[in-house]
């Protein structure tokens, strides 16, 4: 698969996988990579850091915003064939070497199947590889509170809900916020345009995650770079208090 490569900021860029995205954050010759897609994106993925100049070595550190397969899927590859630290909060790490599973079941998935999109979505998240085990070995938590000393010097944010550990990553020096799954700008189930939740089935906690919406709403910034559909171009804060009010 070809990965859509998008330029929004000087050395940030947002990448459209199959359904998922990731974040390249350059500086120099080296990147932080927020987010890895799943599995099935691998040669996507990597195509995505040659499009930019960039190359797996160079990554200094993978970030997760959270340990869903679809965010997860290249993570321990890059660790286990490049030296490659993954990062994640303290209270993601244990998900993502898969001491549990807080993941849509496909009991849950089933139960929605009535819903548009959900049949193809889930047709895709297994042709994808999103039941494969994507634990990743040593993953670490990263130093709190930011910024990181990485590339683009990102800020977690703990936003939990959609999972315990769930961070979003505040770009200050642009005005950017990567928002993992906290905050959408759309996604193959939902038939809603702009920023929103996902739908209930894949927050571990929803009433959580509907809280975080507010953490998000005190962060400056006129980018939103979501884990699922486009660019968002304007106030972070209003996107998070219309995703809020759409949540009611």
């Amino acid at each position: 698969m070809r990965a859509d490569v998008r330029h929004v900021a000087e050395g940030t860029y947002l990448v459209h996988g199959t359904n998922t995205n990731w974040v390249i954050l350059s500086e120099g010759d080296a990147v932080t990579l927020i987010d890895t897609g799943y599995p099935g994106d691998r040669e996507g993925l990597l195509a995505s850091l040659a499009e930019v100049g960039s190359s797996p070595e160079a990554v200094a550190a993978v970030l997760i915003t959270h340990a869903h397969s679809d965010h997860l899927g290249s993570a321990e590859y890059l660790s286990a064939a490049y030296g490659t630290p993954v990062y994640a909060h303290k209270a993601e790490v244990p998900h993502a070497r898969r001491d549990f599973l807080h993941q849509v079941t496909v009991g849950q998935v089933l139960r929605n199947g009535w819903r548009p999109g959900v049949l193809p979505w889930a047709a895709h998240a297994l042709r994808s590889g999103g039941t494969a085990d994507v634990a990743v070995t040593a993953p670490e938590a990263f130093p709190e509170p930011g910024p990181l000393d990485l590339p683009g010097r990102p800020v977690p944010v703990h936003t939990p809900g959609h999972t315990a550990g769930h961070c979003a990553f505040h770009l200050p020096h642009i005005g950017a916020v990567v928002s993992g799954d906290a905050l959408v700008s759309g996604h193959p189930t939902s038939r809603v345009e702009g920023p929103q939740m996902l739908t209930d089935m894949f927050h571990h906690e929803r009433a959580t995650a509907v809280a975080s919406l507010d953490v998000l709403a005190e962060l400056d910034g006129g980018l939103l770079l979501p884990g699922h559909g486009p660019l968002y171009e304007g106030s972070v804060r209003d996107a998070a208090r219309l995703a809020r009010e759409r949540a009611q």
